[in-house]
């Protein structure tokens, strides 16, 4: 079975040319389909990835908090990665499946502001403690005997601080710039969310230039992040690879590719979805790879983290371990 993407049909008083983005008061999504069976599809489709996010980041952000042999720096931001997932699918998925649910295309003005700032945020803010996390492994793995000095408590407080102040910049920036321009190409949004790139088609194509050239400085940025993941694994392999014992190598692989596997799907589908040329962009296309890089992550990334560390995983078990037989406990008292 095949989702199909029907044309954006509008009405003409939404459809008619605006002025400026005051004159919007709401905004139409596209569609995943246009039959009732595809729609209610997709709605226990994004539902089950959904509950999976829930409930796989749930229990790597209570297991941290619980369990204090997890409280080191490599857990500390492993938590702080799991909220920033949950923010993210939290952000996009609700709206989408109500959408399909309730067979409708709308979103106001106001909530698709701030889907926009809120996606914006937490994404930002991920790609950068992503790199401050390839740091981590870089210090544990080259520099062993320097790991509690470069990252005591303070330091990665600081750094993961960091890392959520430079995407709230990034994304109030991107938001004030970007709604402050005149929309004057209708209100139909050719993605399932409010995001950068389908707000500015929206924009009169002279009044943009401030925005683009913000999306420019962005990407250096972002660049300039990949470099430095792209660099430090560079250090890790070379230093992993002069490990004497197989054992020892395998013991520090198998706590640098959960993060490797985590960064390369992050990057490679964002890359694609905001790089890919516009000759084969299409909205069928574009939802795809939206859905690759806003929607599986958060899903998939508890599991990767969790299938290649055991120490993760004890704790996991422990924890529900100790919560069904303080259950039965509690039951059997009552009983």
């Amino acid at each position: 079975m095949s989702l199909s993407f029907p044309p954006v049909t509008v009405p003409h008083v939404q459809r008619q040319q605006m002025s400026n983005s005051s004159s919007i008061t709401q905004f139409l999504l596209l569609a995943f389909a246009d039959t009732r069976e595809l729609q209610l599809l997709h709605f226990w489709l994004f539902l089950g990835i959904y509950l999976a996010a829930l409930l796989g980041n749930g229990l790597i952000i209570t297991t941290i908090a619980c369990d204090h042999h997890l409280h080191t720096p490599m857990y500390f931001f492993l938590l702080n990665l799991s909220v920033l997932d949950l923010g993210s699918i939290s952000t996009t998925v609700p709206k989408s499946m109500a959408n399909s649910l309730w067979d409708n295309r709308t979103i106001s003005y106001s909530e698709c502001v701030a889907q926009f700032f809120l996606f914006a945020f937490f994404i930002s803010a991920e790609y950068s403690l992503l790199t401050i996390m390839s740091y981590d492994r870089y210090v544990a793995i080259c520099k062993p005997l320097h790991y509690g000095t470069l990252l005591g408590s303070r330091a990665c407080v600081h750094m993961a601080a960091a890392a959520w102040g430079a995407g709230f910049l990034h994304a109030l920036l991107h938001t004030a710039n970007t709604f402050s321009l005149p929309l004057c190409q209708g209100n139909a949004v050719e993605q399932f969310f409010c995001e950068i790139p389908q707000i500015l088609k929206l924009s009169c194509s002279h009044s943009d230039l401030k925005e683009v050239g913000l999306l420019d400085a962005s990407g250096c940025l972002y660049f300039g992040c990949f470099v430095f993941i792209v660099v430090s694994y560079v250090q890790i392999f070379r230093a992993v690879m002069r490990i004497p014992s197989e054992q020892g190598r395998h013991k520090a692989f198998s706590t640098c590719l959960p993060h490797l596997a985590v960064v390369s799907l992050f990057v490679s589908t964002a890359a694609f979805a905001y790089l890919k040329p516009p000759s084969i962009s299409s909205p069928p296309l574009d939802i795809v790879v939206s859905v690759l890089y806003s929607v599986v992550p958060p899903a998939l990334n508890p599991l990767i983290y969790s299938l290649r560390n055991q120490q993760l995983k004890d704790a996991v078990r422990k924890l529900i371990t100790g919560r069904f037989s303080e259950a039965m406990n509690c039951s059997s008292r009552s009983a």
